[in-house]
């Protein structure tokens, strides 16, 4: 067998392809790009889809949540999930709940990069034009306050509810006397801040009678985000109302 010899006098050397500095940055800006660009668009069906930010303006839910709390929403209630007795639920205003506001001007920067950050679920910049309650009736229920006890009712059953604030020495569940039933597609809601919480008892005078349509829905808080001393999940006390019966029994 003959060996080949290899002359490496006259061997070619062939460098490898020398990019210029301009091109290699020119690359990984494009990349950076793509990928913030695949960030924007999966935020956004997350955002629009799945889940959602809130923060809490007011003390009507304290002290499950108190001003400036951050809460993430579940978007797939009340789409794919019914809504039940307990959640936490924000949405938008039925009419008349809210006072009128004049929108204040706001540069194109700024909006621009709150609705960047919203994607994101650093910014809330609807928060204030949104409420957050406690579910109490679904539809159908009949709830009224207050038995002899000062115990809320649901379909004729008091409840013990924890998660409820109420000012030194009082006991009775509502400052005011009520008895509604739920329309059929409505929900009667309240804040945990019972007696400094203008919910659906203080909204009776309103087009919906102080009813929340469920179509108005966003979404079931369940957890609260920050700040970060604060994080914990967001429960609906399925014990308060396990001895209810459902609508009509």
């Amino acid at each position: 067998m003959f060996q080949e010899k290899v002359d490496e006098k006259h061997m070619t050397h062939v460098n490898p392809v020398q990019r210029s500095p301009w091109r290699t940055l020119a690359l990984f800006v494009r990349d950076v790009l793509v990928i913030f660009a695949i960030a924007i668009v999966v935020s956004f069906v997350v955002k629009t889809f799945l889940v959602r930010s809130f923060f809490i303006p007011s003390a009507s839910m304290e002290q499950t949540l108190v001003i400036d709390d951050r809460v993430i929403v579940n978007e797939l209630v009340p789409a794919m999930v019914p809504i039940q007795r307990g959640d936490i639920v924000v949405f938008r205003d039925p009419g008349g709940w809210l006072p009128a506001t004049v929108p204040a001007p706001v540069n194109p920067i700024t909006a621009a990069t709150e609705w960047t950050l919203s994607l994101f679920g650093l910014a809330s910049p609807d928060s204030n034009d949104h409420l957050i309650k406690r579910v109490i009736g679904l539809p159908g229920d009949k709830v009224a306050c207050c038995d002899a006890n000062g115990k809320m009712t649901i379909n004729g059953v008091p409840i013990n509810e924890p998660y409820i604030m109420l000012p030194s020495g009082e006991t009775k569940s509502s400052g005011i006397d009520f008895s509604v039933t739920v329309p059929e597609g409505s929900l009667w809601v309240m804040g945990d801040n019972r007696y400094n919480s203008k919910d659906s008892r203080y909204n009776t005078n309103q087009p919906g009678a102080g009813f929340v349509p469920v179509s108005d829905v966003v979404g079931r808080a369940f957890v609260i985000s920050w700040p970060m001393s604060r994080w914990s999940w967001l429960g609906n006390y399925p014990d308060t109302f396990a001895g209810v019966p459902a609508a009509g029994q």
